[in-house]
């Protein structure tokens, strides 16, 4: 017998589409990556003769005629970048794109690496918010990222990995662990070629992983993270058995050290008040409003709460063993404390710097690995915002942190229009050489290698400072080949006092030359030779 009750259609249960902390943190990652390619199809942000060079090593490399270890002109900063972009010069040939696009995908894995770290050291929705913060992009971050001038798009990356090995090696779940401590090895070796700046993340990380895995390293693990970091310093041990005592490693980063000086006061505000916003990613190009300082004042503050935080997780953990070391209960808190270690060490060497109280605005590239350790700052006013009394105002906070690397962000959006306007008139000053047959040519330092590397050497420049005396040429070979050229053009920025100093010059040679005005600069063609520059 059917009855009533049998006959009932059954309740409809409404499942309604709740997000979850992956999906969050990939919709939020594909945005960014996004974000960053349509960036640089629209031409920015603007290269410079640094990028230039390490396109020339790539170019050159691609040609089978040079492999060096460094940037030409300088014996530290390794050529990486130029490395990882000469596949693309061999597929498409030069261009400012292919040597950007590698960083592109180093992007994207750096997003992938904060998702598993932040998820592992503090919560996934924390890791879901931090990738949406590290999405954005200000001016100073993209330079950072995308523009590959001397290692910057490659260390954080590099840290990331590091920081996230030793904490899944401590935690014991890594599967194939003696291939993890090679790869720790390797990474944590090529970073001493490549670029010093993220030492204190290297060394904090290397500090974790000999805490929480000291058994493990007695054993083949060791052996394997050994032969790992010898592989990874061969191009440093290379260049300091075979250079000059002057240019080996330790002696250059000495002397680079003691460059420019400035006043506590001026390093504390460029290093610290001024150089956490615009290093992390909260200010418009070029400049930071007074409300964005406030980040200045905050960080420093949450940076030792954070600390206060772990250090009080690490004496609560348990003191049990665990696969190689202490517990896994301790790991956590471990390399929480690691994260605020290394990003203390980084702000005291900046701030402590004169880079820092001279040159603010630029030097502030030097706080780019700050932004491996943003989820410990993040975490007190996560903390905050997550639960107590105090939600609302953690929530606020967060929310106004957000909105502020939005409106930073929304500032470069606003500003790339001028941006392709500077592609757009070096392409013009290119054409404009090629109309008049110039191929040999001085000019000031940001000028030159750009449109060598556009013209593949077909156009080569040669550096000529104010005083009229050679510049700084990276690459020497083409000094001598302007110098051999019968009547070299001088291409300075229009009216300049540089500008004005070369056509007195050749005027006072007595020696007949036109100047033409193309793109912002003063094109002087002389007749002949005109004694220029002085040596």
């Amino acid at each position: 017998m059917v009855t009533e009750q049998a006959l009932a259609p059954a309740p409809v249960t409404s499942r309604r589409w709740r997000p979850t902390p992956v999906g969050v943190a990939l919709a939020l990652a594909v945005a960014g990556v996004g974000y960053r390619l349509a960036v640089l199809l629209a031409q920015a942000p603007p290269t410079n003769s640094d990028e230039a060079t390490t396109g020339l090593v790539a170019l050159h490399m691609s040609q089978g005629r040079e492999f060096p270890l460094f940037f030409y002109g300088q014996h530290y900063m390794g050529a990486l970048e130029s490395y990882l972009a000469t596949p693309l010069f061999l597929l498409a040939g030069p261009s400012v794109l292919a040597v950007r696009l590698p960083n592109l995908l180093l992007y994207t894995a750096f997003l992938a690496l904060m998702w598993r770290l932040t998820s592992r050291l503090y919560s996934p929705w924390l890791a879901a918010f931090t990738v949406g913060l590290l999405a954005l992009g200000s001016d100073r971050i993209l330079k950072n990222q995308l523009v590959a001038g001397g290692g910057y798009p490659e260390m954080n990356p590099a840290g990331a990995l590091l920081m996230l090995l030793a904490v899944n090696l401590g935690l014991g779940v890594v599967r194939r662990r003696t291939a993890a401590y090679a790869v720790f090895g390797l990474v944590a070796g090529l970073t001493l070629w490549d670029d010093w700046l993220v030492l204190p993340y290297v060394g904090a990380a290397g500090l974790l992983l000999l805490v929480t895995g000291w058994r493990e390293l007695r054993g083949r693990p060791g052996a394997a993270l050994a032969a790992g970091l010898v592989v990874g310093l061969v191009p440093i041990v290379v260049h300091n058995l075979t250079a000059a005592p002057e240019h080996r490693s330790l002696a250059v980063y000495a002397n680079l050290s003691g460059g420019v000086d400035a006043s506590w006061p001026d390093r504390l505000f460029g290093g610290v008040l001024f150089g956490l916003p615009m290093g992390t990613g909260l200010c418009d190009p070029g400049r930071c409003a007074p409300w964005q300082l406030l980040w200045g004042v905050l960080a420093p503050v949450l940076l030792v709460v954070a600390g206060v935080l772990a250090w009080r997780g690490l004496r609560r953990a348990p003191a049990g063993a665990g696969y190689a070391g202490p517990g896994p209960r301790w790991v956590v808190p471990a390399g929480r404390l690691a994260l605020v270690v290394a990003a203390a060490l980084t702000l005291l060497a900046y701030a402590s710097s004169g880079a820092a109280g001279r040159t603010p605005v630029e030097s502030a590239r030097y706080l780019s690995c700050l932004l491996i350790s943003l989820p410990a700052l993040l975490w007190p006013l996560w903390t905050l915002a997550t639960r107590g009394r105090w939600r609302v105002a953690g929530r606020v906070t967060l929310a106004a942190l957000a909105a502020t690397m939005v409106a930073a962000t929304a500032a470069l959006v606003a500003h790339l229009p001028a941006y392709g306007r500077q592609a757009d008139a070096r392409a013009e000053l290119i054409a404009a050489l090629d109309e008049r047959g110039i191929t040999r040519f001085y000019g000031g330092y940001w000028t030159c290698l750009p449109i060598t590397l556009a013209t593949r050497e077909r156009i080569v420049c040669a550096v000529i400072d104010d005083d009229l005396r050679p510049g700084w040429d990276r690459y020497g070979p083409h000094r001598d080949l302007v110098a051999a050229a019968p009547d070299p053009a001088y291409v300075l920025p229009a009216g300049s006092p540089a500008s004005r100093a070369v056509g007195a010059a050749i005027a006072a040679a007595g020696v007949p030359s036109t100047i033409t005005t193309v793109a912002g600069h003063d094109i002087h063609q002389p007749a002949g030779r005109v004694g220029l520059p002085r040596r």
